[in-house]
């Protein structure tokens, strides 16, 4: 079996901001791929959630490589996170599986670089929900920077 991205949406920031959003997202897709090259203004921490719920029925596992660092988690949040990102270039990539599913709750994997330090970063994400994703909202408590680029991909099971 192959597999092929096709690109759903696409945006590049001319402003800086604290969020974006791809919204009506088609359920024609087995899974998706979200990709997100920027900085932000300041030190923080990405973070995404789904069809815009912000009730704490998302969790997350992480490991860091750098040498130092080591795992964690976060239970009960309002939304999964992702790796550091600061001023910066880093890029992130998040897997989410069976988004359109209507009978299991949502995993993600995002891997990624944190902070431009060198460190790599692998989180696997569970939003328990069994609704199909139909938007997906990234966001920093701080603001990406104007011309960070923010991909939506759609993976069809051939």
């Amino acid at each position: 079996m192959t597999a092929t991205y096709d690109m759903i949406a696409t945006t590049t920031l001319s402003s800086s901001t604290t969020s974006t959003t791809f919204s009506s997202i088609p359920s024609t897709y087995t899974d998706l791929v979200v990709v997100f090259q920027g900085s932000g203004l300041s030190g923080d921490t990405l973070y995404y959630q789904f069809n815009n719920d912000i009730g704490t029925n998302y969790s997350d596992t992480y490991l860091f490589g750098d040498g130092t660092t080591g795992s964690g988690r976060h239970a009960n949040v309002g939304g999964i996170f992702g790796a550091g990102v600061n001023t910066s270039q880093c890029m992130q990539i998040i897997n989410i599986m069976n988004y359109s599913n209507t009978t299991t709750h949502k995993t993600t994997l995002l891997r990624g670089n944190a902070n431009g330090t060198g460190a790599t970063v692998a989180f696997v994400g569970l939003w328990r929900s069994v609704s199909a994703i139909t938007s997906i909202k990234l966001s920093l408590n701080a603001s990406f920077a104007a011309g960070s680029i923010f991909t939506l991909y759609g993976i069809k099971a051939e």
